[in-house]
């Protein structure tokens, strides 16, 4: 393999490198050897050009050879360098330690998965006399979180690709507040990863690691600990009981079964069906196009058809980490109804303040009580919040921001109810600072336990709820564009309109824009000195524009996808329940966006697949 390709703009292969490699992991050798064998130049750069970028998002690529993937050599130089971070960043980090979790994915070819990181991460922090909580069996992500709460770490790492396609993996980090890390922490364990790139003598050392007495196996104190935990948000444990509602599950070849079936015995709720098919771990992903439920009723369809054939009336559904929350309700048409992110988002934020109020006796108390919310997120609890008395804030894309939040309020006191992003992502209690699918599972069979008993369908809530805080209609897709060059031209001349620098388009179509917010850039034309307030990112493209009839639109890019995504929301005021305008005005406002500011790079961008 040695100097037989030298690639632009960066070095010939080492071979120093290349023998460690084929020592450690020769599976990846052979698949760059076989590149190399092919003239496959092109593919050769994408792997080894530029090394992925560690942000507050931490890591996250397809497994594979090279510094722009996820193998043994990359995840032993990025925990090597976030491990002299945490050693400057604590002084009593080998007293306290850190913990690290996986899922169950897998990738045979380059002989990557996500257990065998998280041994090479924990090899790696074991080597510098760091004690290490390392679950030795599969997780959801929200274990990773509550433990470093419960345990008072300094640090977690998550080994997860999420809702991913099956060749992806990633590194999740979370801080010793138990949220994810935000700036300048990502900018400076980055930075410490390029001054540790030589693998140190024994990080490669898994085996001597598993025996490493600094090694603990937190998985049976905190599989207790966490469903005792999540039981204080068990409000109606008789109609649990006793529920005739049949609920279906599937965690989509994800980690998410067991631990869900462990939440609803918690809430002593009868068990979920679950989708056979679906219900073990798979990192083949067999049955599903893309492991994601928020695509709606591609993933769901054996879900249906076990709830079809089982009588059930109800589908939750995780994505596969667990932290993720997706539900569907069967309509009196025999039509399967899929809510939106938003849509569960009302309701969620709406049972969780019912049951906070029942529990409450002082009512005064409500003006300590704050929800969350991103900022592409239904302003519904917004609305809620101006009813009832308690605070909205709205922060960030993104539960680093919100877990961030929460845990400042929670430091001055404040009870953090909820939070959500459109994104079906939903912390309904604090013991985890960020989305949390199995406890949210939970809280919602219990919620529509409660409403059945009412003979009250989710849909038919979720009417109440808007008829008596505003209905908040929203609509939100994306277009994938590999391209960045088209992706800067294309907010670029947004910025820059008619040709104009740093001039804003004024409407969009027939819909005149009010205001502005460019958190790339940091300008916001409805602050008196025209800043924003919420953070700035120069990394990222977020455009905020609200339009004169109420209607706000964001663009922006994804942090961890090759998507340019883009979020529209319309309400009305409590009592108007003129739902026929609302729709036909906001799908006018959504096609005078595509057409004005995605039209002139619409041939370069996929539509989302069907």
């Amino acid at each position: 393999v040695t100097n037989q390709v030298t690639l632009e703009n960066g070095p010939p292969f080492i071979s120093s490198e290349i023998t460690e490699l084929e020592q450690f992991n020769p599976k990846t050798v052979s698949m760059v050897q076989d590149l190399v064998k092919d003239g496959a130049v092109e593919t050769l750069k994408k792997y080894f050009s530029s090394r992925m970028e560690f942000g507050t998002a931490g890591l996250r690529a397809a497994m594979g050879p090279g510094i722009a993937c996820m193998n043994d050599l990359t995840i032993i130089q990025t925990t090597q360098g976030f491990c002299r971070y945490l050693e400057k960043s604590f002084s009593d980090l080998k007293e306290r330690g850190v913990v690290i979790g996986y899922d169950a994915r897998a990738h045979p070819p380059s002989g990557g998965s996500s257990k065998h990181f998280a041994r090479l991460a924990a090899a790696v922090f074991i080597s510098q006399g760091v004690p290490v909580h390392l679950f030795s069996d599969i997780t959801p992500t929200p274990f990773v979180p509550f433990t470093v709460s419960h345990l008072g770490l300094c640090a977690g790492i998550m080994v997860t690709a999420s809702h991913n396609p099956k060749q992806d993996n990633g590194y999740k980090v979370y801080w010793e507040n138990g949220a994810q890390i935000v700036s300048p922490h990502d900018k400076e364990i980055s930075k410490a990863i390029e001054e540790n790139l030589e693998p140190w003598p024994e990080s490669w050392s898994t085996e001597a690691a598993l025996k490493n007495p600094l090694l603990k196996d937190p998985y049976q104190d905190i599989h207790t600990e966490y469903f005792k935990a999540i039981q204080k948000h068990c409000h109606h444990r008789d109609i649990n009981k006793t529920s005739k509602v049949k609920i279906v599950h599937t965690s989509v070849h994800g980690v998410g079964h067991a631990f869900v079936q462990s939440a609803f015995k918690a809430f002593e709720l009868n068990p979920p069906y679950a989708v056979e098919e679906q219900k073990d771990p798979d990192p083949e992903f067999p049955t599903v196009k893309y492991p994601n439920p928020e695509e709606g009723e591609g993933v769901l369809t054996l879900s249906f058809a076990l709830a079809e054939r089982e009588g059930a009336t109800v589908v939750l559904a995780n994505d596969p980490d667990a932290d993720r929350l997706a539900i569907a309700e069967k309509q009196e048409n025999g039509q399967w109804r899929v809510f939106t992110g938003n849509e569960l988002g009302a309701l969620l934020g709406w049972w969780m303040f019912r049951c906070w109020k029942q529990q409450t006796s002082d009512a005064s108390v409500v003006k300590n009580l704050y929800m969350l919310s991103s900022t592409v997120s239904s302003k519904i609890l917004r609305a809620i919040a101006l009813k009832e008395g308690f605070h909205f804030e709205e922060t960030l894309t993104g539960f680093k921001w919100m877990g961030n939040r929460a845990r400042d309020l929670l430091d001055q006191g404040k009870t953090v109810l909820f939070a959500f992003e459109e994104a079906i992502g939903y912390m309904c209690s604090p013991c985890v600072l960020d989305k949390d699918g199995v406890s949210g599972a939970a809280i919602a069979a219990e919620m529509i336990s409660y409403l059945a008993t009412e003979n009250i369908s989710l849909s038919q809530q979720l009417t109440s709820v808007y008829t008596e805080y505003g209905y908040h209609m929203s609509k939100n897709s994306y277009f994938i564009c590999h391209n960045q060059d088209v992706i800067r031209s294309l907010f670029e001349r947004l910025r820059n309109h008619d040709g104009q620098k740093n001039s804003y388009p004024t409407e969009c179509g027939r819909f005149p824009i009010s205001a502005i917010r460019d958190l790339t850039t940091g300008y916001d034309s409805s602050q008196p000195d025209k800043k924003a307030v919420l953070p700035v990112s120069s990394s990222s493209q977020m455009i905020t524009f609200t339009f004169s009839n109420g209607g706000v639109a964001t663009m922006r890019t994804s942090g961890t996808e090759p998507k340019i995504k883009y979020y529209t929301e319309l309400c009305t005021a409590p009592g108007n329940s003129d739902v026929a305008y609302l729709k036909k005005e906001l799908d006018e406002l959504v096609d005078a966006i595509i057409e004005n500011f995605f039209e002139p790079q619409k041939n370069k961008l996929q539509p989302k697949p069907e």
